[in-house]
C-alpha cells in the first residue's frame, strides 16, 4: 500500500502551476479542467509516477450514488478523476435538455467534503485529483452536437443493444452515452471507470463498447444506492415532490414482487412478470380513484426480463445464468397542486422518468 504524501508529491508542481482552474480565487483539493490538453499533461505525469486513475463519469447533480462510486474508485486507485458534463446528445429533440438539474456549486462542495472524508478515514485511500468540466465545444469540437436520429456528427453506435428497452423510447440516448464515454475514455485513459448498476442497460452498452473497441479501461459496476424506502437515487428525483415520490415507489415494489417469485423458484416469464404487472396495475387503479389534488398518475413504459449479456427478452430463465429484471415508469405532471404542497423542482409540472432494475443472480 502507499501513503498520501508519496503518491501526491510528484504532480504537485503541475497542480500548482496549471492555469486551467475554473476560478483562481478558489483553492480546491483537486484541479478543475475545462479543456483536454492540460488534463492529459497531468495524466502523463501520473502514469510516469506509476499512479492509477479511476474515472467516474457524471452529469452533475451529485447524490450519494455518485459519491459511493467515487469512494469505490478511491479505494482502488491512487487518483480519481470525476467528469461533470451534461451531454446533449443523450437527449432527444423532444426532451428538455435545459430542465436537467445543474448544481455546480453544491457538486464541488460535496466533492471537497468527500476528499476530506477520504483523508480522515484512511491515508491509503486515493483522492479526487481532477474534475473535468468541459464545454460542448470541447467535447464536440467539429460540429455542434445533434440529437436528430439521422443528425450529422461523429457518433458511436452499439446495436442492437441500444435499440432495446430504454432505447426503444429514447432512440438517440445510448448513441449519446457511447459517444461521450468513448470521448472520456480517450481523454483520460483511466485504468478503471465506474458506473452505477441503476442504469443497467447503460452498463451493458459500455461493457460492449470497451470489448468491441479494445479500450484498455476496466469497467467497474457499483451497486444501486437507494433511499431508506427503496427508491433508487437519481438526479431527477428532485423533480418529484412528496406526492409523486411516494407513488413512484411502485416501480421498485413491482420489481420486488417479481424477485420474490424468482426466489420462490419461478423461472417462466409469465409467472415473474405477472407478479410485477399486478402491483403496477393495482397502484394505478388506486391512484385513478383519487381526486386530482390527491393522486399522482403514471404510465408504465416497460417491465423487462432479459438476458444479462444480450438484453434479449427471456421466456424462461436459465438458472445457471440468471437474468436482468428492469423497468421504467413515467410520472405524469401533477394535475392539481394543493396550497403549500411540496411539488418538487419545477412545481410538479416536469414529467419524470424513473428507471430501476434488480439482478437475478444465477442459482448454484
Amino acid at each position: 500500500m502507499f501513503g498520501w504524501t508519496r503518491r501526491f508529491s510528484t504532480a504537485t508542481s503541475f497542480l500548482k502551476s496549471s492555469t486551467m482552474a475554473v476560478s483562481s480565487r478558489q483553492q480546491h483539493t483537486f484541479q478543475v479542467f475545462r479543456d483536454v490538453p492540460p488534463l492529459r499533461q497531468l495524466r502523463r505525469e501520473l502514469l510516469l509516477s506509476n499512479r492509477t486513475v479511476g474515472l467516474v463519469p457524471t452529469m452533475g447533480a451529485l447524490h450519494e450514488g455518485h459519491l459511493s462510486l467515487i469512494r469505490q474508485a478511491a479505494a482502488e486507485n491512487t487518483d480519481v478523476f470525476v467528469s461533470i458534463y451534461v451531454n446533449p446528445t443523450q437527449f432527444g429533440v423532444t426532451e428538455d435538455l435545459s430542465s436537467y438539474p445543474r448544481t455546480w456549486d453544491s457538486d464541488v462542495a460535496k466533492l471537497e467534503e468527500l476528499n476530506a472524508e477520504l483523508a480522515r478515514q484512511n491515508s491509503n485511500n486515493g483522492r479526487i485529483t481532477a474534475i473535468l468540466a468541459p464545454t460542448s465545444k470541447v467535447m464536440y469540437p467539429t460540429l455542434p452536437p445533434s440529437s436528430e436520429i439521422d443528425g450529422d456528427g461523429s457518433f458511436v453506435t452499439i446495436t442492437p443493444l441500444s435499440r432495446k428497452l430504454e432505447g426503444a423510447s429514447r432512440p438517440v440516448f445510448f448513441r449519446g452515452v457511447a459517444t461521450v464515454c468513448m470521448k472520456l475514455f480517450n481523454i483520460v485513459h483511466a485504468d478503471r471507470a465506474y458506473f452505477g448498476q441503476k442504469d443497467v442497460q447503460q452498463t451493458v452498452v459500455i461493457k460492449r463498447l470497451v470489448k468491441d473497441f479494445y479500450i484498455d479501461t476496466e469497467i467497474k459496476i457499483g451497486d444501486t444506492v437507494r433511499e431508506h424506502d427503496g427508491l433508487a437515487m437519481s438526479s431527477r428525483n428532485v423533480y418529484l415532490g412528496k406526492r409523486r415520490r411516494a407513488v413512484g415507489l411502485v416501480l421498485y415494489e413491482a420489481l420486488k414482487a417479481a424477485e420474490n417469485a424468482y426466489n420462490a423458484g419461478k423461472v417462466n416469464r409469465s409467472e415473474i412478470l405477472d407478479a410485477a404487472n399486478s402491483v403496477a396495475e393495482r397502484v394505478l387503479t388506486e391512484q385513478k380513484a383519487l381526486a386530482p389534488t390527491e393522486r399522482a398518475l403514471y404510465e408504465v413504459d416497460y417491465i423487462s426480463l432479459a438476458d444479462p449479456d444480450t438484453l434479449d427478452e427471456l421466456e424462461v430463465i436459465d438458472p445457471a445464468k440468471g437474468a436482468i429484471l428492469s423497468g421504467a415508469v413515467k410520472m405524469a405532471p401533477l394535475e392539481e397542486a394543493k396550497p403549500g404542497e411540496d411539488c418538487g423542482l419545477g412545481d410538479g409540472q416536469v414529467a419524470v422518468r424513473l428507471i430501476d432494475n434488480l439482478i437475478f443472480k444465477p442459482r448454484v
